[in-house]
């Protein structure tokens, strides 16, 4: 039930693979750090750390520029591991994979509030700088091109929150990449009623008593439940659930048992930041800046993401080179946690990698 439990919901509170699930790519760490970083709401940290991880080795062309670059960009909650689950890495990574790390370099970043990278829980709480995508798109951008000394990046592939970096990628640095693939978002404000759940979980744990002002001194469990029970409906794959709860019992069960692994990996503050960095996110009257060939995806059971709201396809037209795709509701699928089951959506990857293949005198911006 566990594998079939992770990908029906947000990559945000599911722990989608164990480190010994992930030991079989010899992935490599690093750090990169920014000294008195100034955020966009004025804030500034004395040092701001990014951790991220590497697959593969960079290769330059006959100019100097790096030519096979992928950066993936991971969820709300997740980390640089989040993509490394192996119904992704295992489709995509291996020889003569479509992301084959023998020919491509492979960069996964802990964002701002996630993982190792610097977040509330360190030490500051709610005293933390009031991060958002802008930031963690230009912390990105400053640990490729100054830690990693990248200059150009093949491709960006975002899944969920990493979905909406990605535009926010094509707009402020276009160019930069070959090519955009965000799955599972939409290129327009958070709003209706995505943006209730996500304001109904943040208040759930600010008013609890517990709370503090974010200075609690142990958890605010009673926020902090309601908020999780919000993101498993959030990222919920009706169909799968049904397959694997088909009785009252069943589905208890399974409530209890999600419950009971997540609430206690989950820090109040950093939840709240990592759901308020959407707070002024909203690409959608700038598209026409992204030239490149984008692949957008998104699933017909995506219930953060809800196809009869016609936005999708409608902004995807404000971009001269992105090829839509609406995929049907499945066995295969698992809702909004079909961004990561690479085998639903590979061969539609296979096709804009080949479709945006550079020429060698192509310049580099």
């Amino acid at each position: 039930m566990r594998n079939l439990l992770c990908t029906a919901i947000l990559a945000m509170l599911c722990p989608l693979t164990s480190a010994q699930e992930n030991s079989h790519w010899p992935t490599q760490d690093g750090v990169f750090v920014i000294s008195n970083f100034r955020f966009g709401s004025g804030e500034t940290l004395p040092q701001l750390r990014l951790h991220y991880l590497t697959l593969g080795k960079p290769h330059r062309d006959q100019n100097g520029h790096t030519d096979n670059v992928v950066l993936l960009l991971h969820g709300t909650g997740g980390d640089a591991h989040s993509l490394l689950n192996p119904i992704f890495s295992d489709v995509l990574f291996g020889p003569g994979q479509p992301l084959d790390i023998s020919k491509y370099f492979i960069i996964l970043p802990d964002d701002i509030g996630h993982g190792a990278s610097s977040k509330p829980s360190d030490g500051l709480h709610a005293r933390f700088p009031r991060y958002d995508y802008d930031d963690m798109v230009k912390t990105q951008h400053a640990m490729l091109t100054e830690g990693l000394k990248v200059d150009h990046l093949r491709l960006i592939l975002g899944t969920s929150m990493g979905c909406m970096q990605s535009f926010v990628w094509g707009e402020t640095f276009p160019g930069f990449a070959d090519a955009l693939a965000p799955f599972a978002c939409l290129p327009t404000q958070i709003a209706g009623r995505n943006r209730m759940m996500r304001y109904m979980a943040v208040q759930a744990i600010e008013q609890d008593p517990q709370w503090m002002g974010g200075d609690y001194k142990t958890e605010p469990l009673q926020g902090v439940r309601t908020a999780v029970e919000l993101t498993l409906i959030m990222g919920s794959s009706p169909l799968q659930m049904q397959k694997q709860a088909p009785t009252r019992a069943a589905s208890e069960t399974y409530v209890d048992s999600y419950l009971k692994n997540r609430v206690p990996a989950v820090d109040a503050n950093d939840l709240i930041y990592q759901f308020q960095a959407s707070r002024n996110y909203d690409p959608s009257a700038h598209l026409d800046r992204i030239t490149v060939p984008v692949l957008y995806i998104n699933s017909a059971d995506d219930y953060i993401n809800p196809p009869e709201l016609g936005i999708a396809e409608t902004l995807a037209k404000k971009m001269p080179r992105c090829r839509f795709i609406l995929i049907p509701t499945s066995d295969a699928t698992r809702g909004h946690g079909t961004h990561t089951v690479a085998a639903v959506w590979k061969d539609y990857l296979v096709q804009l990698l080949q479709g945006s293949a550079p020429s060698a005198s192509a310049p580099h911006q």
